[in-house]
């Protein structure tokens, strides 16, 4: 999957939640959707094309994202990706789950 810098790889199930918020703000390519993670994530977060790619096209057949060919910003053919509504729905979901699960994570940590 993508890494964690220094730290590990991403807890399963969370990289198909940020490449959905990552197509929150409409259609990206790959590297766009990648660039993006580690961005907002203040570098903390590193997509590896070998765990993006393969997570894209699973995603796409699970319905979640539709995909057409288009040009980048530097003129190169790209496969963009965006939500659909069952992409949005899931997001939601994941969005809700994840929020339950740090919470916990939360509170056992700051247990004495």
């Amino acid at each position: 999957m993508g890494q964690i810098a220094d730290t590990g790889e991403l807890i399963q199930g969370t990289l198909e939640m940020l490449i959905l918020k990552a197509l929150l703000r409409g259609p990206l390519h790959g590297y766009s959707v990648a660039e993006w993670i580690q961005q907002t994530s203040q570098q903390m977060l590193k997509v590896e094309e070998g765990a993006l790619y393969p997570a894209l096209h699973r995603m796409e057949l699970r319905g979640m994202l539709k995909s057409q060919w288009g040009t980048s910003d530097n003129n190169r053919r790209a496969k963009f990706y965006e939500l659909t509504a069952e992409g949005q729905k899931r997001l939601h979901v994941e969005s809700q789950r994840w929020a339950r699960l740090s919470s916990a994570v939360a509170f056992v940590m700051q247990a004495s």
